[in-house]
């Protein structure tokens, strides 16, 4: 696809915007004309010379024809206000023009932009592992505006060539000897300047790929800034972007000083080329000179209107060369022929009756010859789990990949109620799949418009129910905003734990008739996984899904197990059913289960480091309590500053005990596992961690209660301050009673 053909494919829709602008170019072309060739005799009359109208060219009589009949003393202020009538014209005319051209590059750049962000949502997942999102930054932001500017600067050569043509017909008419021995003269100043015109091609093509390297660059570096960071790497990758930045600002200085030279360069040969017209004008017509003063002067003055024009084209030129490797990045880019473009069936889907069919599925990505998938035959009914387990690179999540259709297979096919998935409409289908994987994704939003993405209508009540079953309404509540938090990029301002239940919550809150789970929690801590598990296993109630996961103890209770190894399904049954067999999954499950005496160990490291926290925490409070109880505060913002720190104290003590609940919830759910005497007491033990913690959440809350008062300023009397302060000092204390009780407890 050419710049033309570009041009033709974008600017199809505007075909009255283009003939307007033609028509203002070509008006203000033809008065700029005739203006230059009133000029002339206008002076010759001023200075009392009279024009010989007999001997002039046609075009000349003409246009002084209507002045003629005029009376004489009238004569030259006629055409002093033709002149100033045509000028203005003309600067009306390429106004309006310079402002419809605008308008359509604009109009088409916005068009090119749209499409490359259409294709980009429409292209297949496999486009993505094959493609640098850099790269695809860089084509839609600088490649694309650099190939509009060839296209404005197409519109601009189209008016220009009219405008020169129109001066070139002056010229024609006026002389047209003169106007060949022009026109043989200006062409060297062309050949002369195709010299540079050819280098700004090579160095637009080095713009291109110097753009298209510091996007990349650029791009992946803040990606993955906590490496970056965690590495110690800042200064090296530092260098490596500010040698690209240096790279590319040579190569456009170099670019800037080629397209520069064009205009003097044009400038010196074109008025060498007008001295040798006059030489030539003297020479051709040296018996009629005197006579034909009028004629010579009009003919060089529209001339060197010409001469602009000639240099301004041959900027243009330079810059179609050096905008050239952009139009032919862009072509490729907005090309659908040489993409991954999943096709779309016409059944809108409805819901699901029988269940999933994987009939006889294998699968290759695309440019690879090995098979991933092979001949996998497994059957979902409605409203069961089916859990996908096995080693790494099994093909586990590559099959869960099939389901929303990211992928087709090479052979056999996925059918819902006997329909294969390729005759689904895609956007009906994926809307009624829920996923949640292990990269779980965030935009830099807020809570609300985060967990709404899948259902944006949804009401105030239906976010809270979903936020509330997916165990994250806690959390949420506590954030500085609530639901309108801002949790900045990737929700980095969370914990994994944390997004996992915001996905969930979202997958809740949509609703969804078939669900996939990715590894969802398998980069979580022990307190988070359980956290989230318990979501998961509201969220999976009642819904058919798919389960993956390293961890067999999150897919014991699944009503289907398919162990894979190397592409295929080596097992399918209960956790039961298979542990009797003896085979691959047996040997998976005493791999991961061999150590649980080590496991049972954690939860108390787990409550000895939050004894840890909690004191540390605690003595800081109670060490700022006590700086405003002995009145060592030298001001009063520095009493302020002793209040809010004592504050910030305490909600620190609240979220370490929050994660001690977690913990008790854990024991509670691995004593429901337990067989044994062991139970009795591993319950009553639990029993005692309760009643310490709703003592902790006794105090707590009156401590924070208190020093919010004061935080907020509402007591104004200092002795109520005080008394306020000493009631917050006592209830610390009896926090460290109950924490040195419980550290008594928890001792080994």
């Amino acid at each position: 696809m050419s710049t033309r053909q570009l041009l033709l494919r974008f600017a199809k829709p505007y075909p009255g915007l283009i003939i307007l602008t033609i028509i203002l170019g070509f008006s203000g072309a033809l008065f700029n004309g005739v203006s230059t060739a009133l000029i002339v005799p206008v002076i010759l009359k001023i200075v009392g010379q009279e024009v010989d109208l007999k001997s002039s060219p046609g075009i000349m009589k003409t246009l002084m024809a209507p002045f003629e009949e005029a009376p004489e003393h009238y004569r030259l202020l006629m055409m002093g206000g033709a002149i100033i009538l045509t000028i203005v014209l003309k600067n009306l005319a390429s106004y309006f023009s310079s402002l419809t051209s605008s308008f359509l590059s604009r109009r088409l750049t916005t068009d090119m932009r749209q499409e490359g962000v259409r294709l980009l949502l429409e292209v297949d997942t496999d486009y993505y592992a094959k493609t640098k999102v850099g790269d695809l930054i860089n084509r839609l932001g600088g490649e694309i505006a650099r190939a509009s500017n060839t296209i404005a600067n197409t519109i601009r050569t189209i008016i220009l060539v009219i405008t020169i043509l129109v001066f070139v017909g002056f010229l024609v008419s006026i002389s047209w000897q003169l106007t060949i021995a022009a026109t043989l003269l200006l062409s060297l100043v062309t050949l002369v300047n195709q010299y540079a015109i050819s280098r700004s091609k090579k160095f637009g093509t080095m713009l291109s790929e110097m753009s298209r390297a510091y996007s990349i660059a650029l791009l992946e570096i803040l990606s993955g800034m906590r490496l970056v960071k965690a590495t110690g790497n800042e200064e090296k990758e530092y260098k490596r972007i500010v040698k690209l930045i240096r790279d590319r600002e040579k190569a456009d200085f170099h670019s800037q000083v080629n397209a520069e030279l064009i205009a003097p360069v044009s400038e010196v040969m074109g008025m060498t080329a007008l001295l040798l017209i006059v030489f030539l004008s003297r020479t051709l017509l040296k018996d009629q000179i005197a006579s034909l003063s009028a004629v010579m002067l009009t003919y060089l003055l529209t001339l060197m209107r010409v001469l602009p024009l000639i240099s301004q084209l041959n900027t243009l030129r330079s810059s179609f060369a050096n905008n050239s490797s952009s139009v032919d990045i862009v072509c490729d880019f907005l090309r659908r022929d040489n993409k991954p473009l999943m096709d779309d069936g016409n059944i809108i889907y409805k819901s699901l009756e029988k269940g999933i069919h994987f009939n006889r599925i294998s699968f290759g990505y695309p440019g690879h010859e090995k098979l991933v998938l092979r001949d996998v035959d497994v059957f979902l009914p409605r409203g069961k789990t089916l859990a996908l387990v096995g080693g790494s690179g099994a093909g586990k999540s590559t099959l869960a990949d099939l389901l929303p259709r990211f992928y087709d297979p090479i052979s056999g096919s996925i059918e819902i109620d006997g329909t294969d998935l390729r005759k689904f409409n895609l956007t009906s289908l994926r809307k009624a799949m829920g996923i949640v994987s292990q990269d779980t994704f965030l935009f830099n939003d807020s809570v609300r418009n985060n967990i709404s993405y899948g259902k944006p209508e949804a009401s105030e009540s239906e976010i809270i129910a979903a936020i509330k079953q997916a165990n994250a309404y806690e959390f949420i509540t506590q954030l500085p905003q609530g639901l309108d938090t801002s949790i900045g990029d990737r929700g980095v301002m969370l914990s994994g734990g944390q997004r996992q239940r915001l996905a969930i919550a979202r997958a809740l809150l949509q609703n969804p008739e078939i669900l996939i789970l990715d590894e969802a929690t398998s980069a979580l801590d022990t307190v988070s996984e359980r956290l989230v598990q318990e979501a998961i296993d509201d969220l999976s109630r009642d819904r058919t899904t798919v389960v993956i996961a390293h961890r067999l103890s999150t897919v014991q209770k699944a009503d289907q197990i398919a162990v894979m190894d190397q592409g295929r399904v080596v097992e399918v049954g209960t956790h039961a059913e298979l542990l009797e067999k003896g085979g691959y999954y047996t040997r998976l499950h005493g791999m991961q289960f061999g150590d649980r005496q080590e496991e049972s160990s954690k939860p108390r490291q787990n409550l000895i480091r939050i004894s840890h926290e909690i004191r540390t925490r605690l003595n800081s409070m109670m060490g700022f309590l006590r700086l405003l109880i002995d009145d060592m505060a030298d001001n009063s913002q520095e009493r302020l500053e002793l209040i809010d720190e004592s504050y910030k104290s305490a909600f620190k003590i609240l979220n370490i005990v929050e994660v001690f609940d977690d913990i008790i919830k854990l024991q509670k759910t691995w004593q429901s596992v337990a067989v044994g005497g062991e139970n009795s007491c591993k319950e009553l033990q639990n029993q005692t961690f309760s009643q310490v913690s709703a003592e902790f959440h006794t105090h707590l809350n009156h401590i924070l209660s208190s020093l919010k008062v004061l935080t907020d300023d509402f007591v104004e009397n200092i002795e109520e301050q005080n008394q306020l302060i000493s009631n917050v000092y006592k209830s610390s204390v009896c926090l460290l009673n109950e924490l040195e009780s419980f550290e008594d407890i928890i001792k080994p």
